[in-house]
């Protein structure tokens, strides 16, 4: 049988399927269709330093190969999720991944600082946040801003730092290169592509705040490039995510260069999707030989 363990900055995972953050809450829905037990790592709802009910409706639209979104990272506030949600989430046997969000670089320390002294494995830190001190510009598009809020947050990490990277962006190399500067342990992406819809009658947005993240199956081939163009950038382990619907596209992300996947969208569909993946994950490798997980990580021939 093969071997899907993964071993993730030094955290193993029993195999390379965890969840992406913003599309899981805190397991609980997903629990009464599947036991959690069964994934590598739960990447949890983006954390804020108190509660946020985030934007007002309507928030998601529907697109042609996914959804695009303006939540807004509601969110009980990193105090609640420390004292009611990991308690639960250590019920199952699997790596719990705090994602933390924040709007100044003193924010991000805090979160970090507060949620390394929790009961987690692995901290996502999503930088695709808007910096409030330099006119609302994500922390990261910059290379200069990524390097100096992941050079503060690591300094405060006790956990391995992951640091999620935004594909809205020109150049997503030389962003990683940063974050790896900077000290991240690992690296995510991708994070949502900003897209738009209009309501062709009243000729107004449809979502509340005009713009929202696009996710799904029409961003895979955009994810599965920018893996392999971080791959051969950096060096740190890569949780690859960005429109994965298969045990086949978790293959593929695999071979594009990342250690470990993030299912998302696909789950508002069909909540058993990543079950379902892990069983295809293990049928492609049975059928073509491949004993680990692990040989198939950048393992693309180009």
């Amino acid at each position: 049988m093969a071997d899907l363990r993964v071993n993730f900055c030094g955290v193993e995972l029993k195999n390379p399927i965890t969840t992406a953050s913003g599309t899981f809450g805190f397991g609980h829905e997903y629990g009464e269709f599947f036991d959690l037990s069964l994934l590598g790592g739960i990447g949890v709802k983006g954390l804020t330093p108190t509660e946020r009910l985030g934007n007002p409706a309507p928030r998601i639209a529907e697109t042609p190969a996914g959804i695009l979104n303006c939540v807004g990272l509601q969110n009980p506030g990193i105090d609640r999720f420390i004292e009611e949600q990991i308690p639960f989430l250590r019920q199952y046997d699997t790596a719990i991944i705090a994602n933390v969000s924040g709007n100044t670089v003193e924010e991000y320390e805090g979160m970090v600082e507060k949620i390394s002294d929790a009961d987690v494995d692995l901290i996502e830190m999503n930088i695709s946040c808007p910096n409030v001190k330099c006119g609302g510009m994500a922390f990261g598009t910059r290379p200069d801003m990524v390097e100096e809020v992941v050079s503060a947050a690591k300094k405060k990490a006790k956990k391995p730092l992951i640091v999620k990277l935004s594909p809205n962006v020109t150049d997503i190399t030389e962003i990683a290169r940063a974050a790896e500067a900077a000290g991240a342990d690992a690296l995510s992406l991708i994070n949502t592509l900003l897209g738009m819809r209009i309501n062709i009658e009243t000729r107004k947005p449809i979502l509340s705040n005009i713009m929202g993240g696009l996710s799904g199956p029409a961003v895979f081939p955009v994810a599965v490039r920018m893996v392999y163009q971080v791959r051969k950038a950096v060096s740190v382990p890569i949780l690859g995510m960005g429109g994965i619907r298969t045990g086949k596209d978790i293959v593929e992300m695999l071979l594009a260069g990342a250690d470990a996947i993030a299912m998302g969208t696909v789950m508002f569909a069909d909540p058993m999707a990543p079950v379902k993946a892990l069983r295809e994950l293990e049928e492609w490798m049975d059928a073509h030989g491949v004993k680990s997980v692990s040989e198939l990580s950048g393992a693309v021939e180009v």
